[in-house]
């Protein structure tokens, strides 16, 4: 086997697996022989990109987790140009590549896999940590055929009991509260991937399938799917519990080790304090060392691009929350489209709040909140009725999401009709002269939806799988 470049005491191989910004390459300890798998990052790519925080996340994450299933972080090394997250090797591959060529697995082996997966799954809770992109391909076994969870870019550190916001993860396993728009609890949303997993694992295909992608959320919406003749009662009994459309009423991880059928050969693995003196440069300030000259050419960029778990439940037509809860109509959201660059959409939402006697107020680069212009007195309320987010869609194609949580639902119609007017001028035009009907607005009954400033956007190249980050 050919090696090439060195990083520090590591020898540098071939590439085993590539990605967005990153590809994972093959290297040898030098000191020991032994072998180990490199995650190679694109420094200045990331950062241009918004990448930075996912990165530092995945990185935190991987340093507080250590339990045999799961792959461990050695140590990272930051150059001028590269990002080096140094981690175990594990030399059996994907756990979907097992399942492309055995197709149905054993159901000893099954359990054992499922076993594994939810000790660390389990163990990841309680360290506060939720993958929330649980599936085959993040699943890795070693030589011995033990199985490793794998890639935490998409994770959540969260308290046990706060909820998240983000809609992240690959369409066919992603649980349905995360379509919904709303917050949910990421331990839940993980114990439901993990129970997609066991169907497959079991029956050799998918659980969730269809080309349509509304159609395929419909079915995940209403748990809509048929086991194979092969399936024992209590395999049934269980996935049943585990793919639970409603949340608060899905199977724990402490229910699904008492199950009958989880509990057969069952050997726990335990999660250790690792002796290792962990060596990781401050990745923060390797970012820094660039982040000026980044700065300086970037054009200003909205971190909250849409996803398409998004685009579903912008869609009045296509909003999947009332398959399995009610609607709240308390709150009055309107979605307008732009034909205009980030920055020149931001200006005509100031013009349109001038232009409607709005007193306009940032609240980050993308967010803003809005209240009527009037004297204070006594007898006057002071709140914010109305919040403005730009969601870009494409370098010259936004989104603009206005809600109204309070007040007087003519301030809310008025300013959604300058500001369609504006919007539906020219660049750089700035007349009130266009006929406010010529734009469509869209309006629909919905919660407001609370993006973070902190957000980044990754799509995979798998089908359909495209990720929001912002909690």
């Amino acid at each position: 086997m050919g090696f090439g470049n060195n990083i520090g005491k590591y020898q540098l191989s071939r590439t085993i697996g590539e990605g967005t910004f990153a590809k994972v390459k093959l290297a040898v300890d030098t000191t020991n022989g032994q072998y180990v798998a490199i995650k190679v990052i694109d420094k200045q790519m990331v950062m241009e990109s918004y990448f930075k925080y996912q990165v530092q996340r995945e990185i935190r994450t991987m340093k507080l987790l250590h339990h045999p299933n799961i792959v461990q972080i050695h140590e990272v090394i930051g150059t001028k140009t590269k990002i080096y997250i140094v981690m175990e090797y594990v030399s059996g591959g994907q756990l979907l590549e097992k399942m492309s060529y055995a197709k149905r697995l054993d159901e000893g082996e099954v359990r054992k896999l499922f076993q594994q997966l939810i000790d660390a799954v389990d163990y990841c809770h309680s360290k506060g940590v939720y993958h929330r992109d649980l599936k085959p391909e993040n699943l890795l076994l070693d030589s011995k055929g033990n199985l490793k969870v794998s890639d935490f870019g998409l994770s959540a550190l969260h308290k046990p009991g706060d909820l998240l916001t983000t809609a992240c993860g690959s369409p066919s396993y992603v649980a349905p509260e995360l379509l919904l728009n709303k917050g949910y609890d990421g331990a839940a949303a993980d114990v439901w991937s993990c129970g997609v997993i066991l169907f497959e694992l079991l029956a050799g295909y998918l659980q969730f399938d269809d080309r349509s992608l509304v159609n395929l959320y419909r079915k995940i919406c209403r748990a809509e799917y048929t086991c194979p003749v092969w399936f024992t009662e209590s395999q049934k009994k269980l996935i049943s519990r585990i793919v639970e459309p409603h949340a608060r009423k899905r199977i724990l991880i402490p229910e699904i080790v008492e199950d009958e059928w989880f509990q057969r050969d069952y050997v726990p693995a335990c999660g250790y304090e690792s002796d290792e003196n962990l060596h990781c440069d401050d990745v923060s300030t390797a970012f820094d060392s660039i982040e000026e000259e980044v700065t300086e050419k970037k054009v200003t960029k909205s971190p909250s691009f849409i996803n398409a778990f998004q685009l579903i439940a912008m869609s009045h037509d296509l909003d999947l929350s009332g398959l399995f809860e009610e609607q709240d109509h308390k709150n009055k959201t309107t979605r307008l489209g732009s034909t205009h660059a980030i920055n020149e959409t931001i200006q005509k939402i100031e013009a349109a709040a001038t232009d409607a006697s709005l007193s306009i107020e940032r609240m980050n680069n993308f967010r803003f909140k809005m209240h009527p212009k009037q004297k204070m007195t006594r007898c006057s309320r002071s709140y914010s009725d109305l919040s403005a987010e730009v969601i870009e869609v494409a370098p010259s194609h936004c989104v603009v999401e206005i809600s109204k949580s309070a007040g007087e639902l003519g301030v809310y119609k008025e300013f959604c009709k300058s500001l369609s007017r504006f919007l539906a001028q020219k660049t750089g035009v700035l007349s009130q002269t266009q006929d406010p009907e010529d734009v469509h607005i869209e309006g629909k009954n919905n919660q407001e939806n609370e993006c973070s400033k902190d957000s980044s956007y990754e799509g995979n190249k798998d089908k359909g799988e495209i990720h929001l980050l912002n909690d």
